[in-house]
């Protein structure tokens, strides 16, 4: 197999990403909403979810229309998510991406509504119709999203959370929410990218061991990232959890603990793909690195 350049994959595939994204967010909303929402996705972030969903669909051989609709789609779920987490009523936070929060820069009643649009543009492009996309992988993509956004996924890992500030967590605890609030989304982008093509039971099984591994390892390297970088570094403010009193992993490991876990579960996700039968998981293997390696 010729060398890979995970550089040059990159930077296509966000091409892609980007141009569908502008192609498609906001288009014809009203009254300052789709500026709002543009605000949200564009010009700003790693793309790291779409990347997934792209990698995974690759290393199956999956329908390429089918693959960009969902890379999108959860680009936009985890752009809602953003903007109603930064809200005063969640964590209240001013910076994001180096940049205003949403609420900062176009209010709180805008913010909500950009959301909320957000996420709903996110199922419409999940379903473009039959002629575009298979209408069973539209509804294996639907559904997908849709768990791992809802009350078993992502919303019900915030609920946790806030519930949690101040509150002492076990280990188990503390992973439960994270699986929920930010690992059940990144294993969502591997299985959305799997269901675009015909992806064996087995090979299934082993993509969403990597997904779980990964979700974990980007929620741990965050704790850690909240204590070691800088605001110009993250693009958000730094310390808010120590500050918020909430449970992370470098309060309940150490520094040096929540380290080594993050290269455990890096361990895990790459030993997982090691396994999966696909002819080519070079980008998953360099996504996981690049997780556990980031600096922002």
């Amino acid at each position: 197999m010729q060398d890979f350049d995970f550089s040059h994959w990159a930077n296509a595939q966000c091409r892609q990403v980007e141009q569908a994204l502008t192609d498609w967010v906001g288009i014809g909303a009203p009254a300052g909403l789709g500026e709002a929402m543009r605000y949200a996705v564009l010009d700003g972030g790693k793309r790291l979810r779409p990347l997934l969903v792209l990698a995974a669909a690759q290393a199956v051989g999956g329908n390429a229309a089918a693959a960009l609709r969902a890379a999108c789609a959860v680009e936009l779920i985890h752009a809602y998510s953003l903007v109603h987490d930064d809200m005063p009523c969640m964590d209240n936070d001013v910076l994001r991406r180096g940049k205003p929060t949403v609420h900062v820069a176009f209010g709180q009643a805008q913010a909500l509504l950009a959301g909320d649009a957000l996420q709903a543009q996110a199922f419409e492009l999940l379903t473009p119709g039959v002629a575009e996309v298979p209408a069973a992988i539209q509804a294996d993509l639907c559904r997908i999203l849709a768990r791992a956004a809802g009350a078993q996924g992502m919303a019900g890992g915030q609920a946790i959370d806030l519930a949690s500030v101040g509150q002492p967590l076990t280990e188990a605890q503390l992973r439960q929410m994270h699986r929920l609030k930010t690992g059940a989304l990144l294993e969502a982008c591997v299985l959305l990218g799997a269901a675009c093509g015909q992806t064996p039971a087995s090979a299934l099984a082993v993509l969403q061991t990597y997904g779980q591994a990964l979700g974990l390892a980007f929620q741990v390297v965050d704790d850690v990232l909240d204590v070691v970088a800088d605001a110009a570094t993250l693009g958000k403010t730094p310390g808010k959890d120590a500050a918020n009193d909430k449970p992370t992993y470098v309060a309940l490991l150490g520094l040096d603990g929540a380290q080594a876990l993050a290269q455990d579960l890096l361990a895990q996700a790459c030993a997982a793909l090691q396994q999966s039968g696909l002819a080519d998981t070079r980008a998953l293997l360099a996504l996981a690195r690049q997780v556990v390696g980031r600096s922002h």
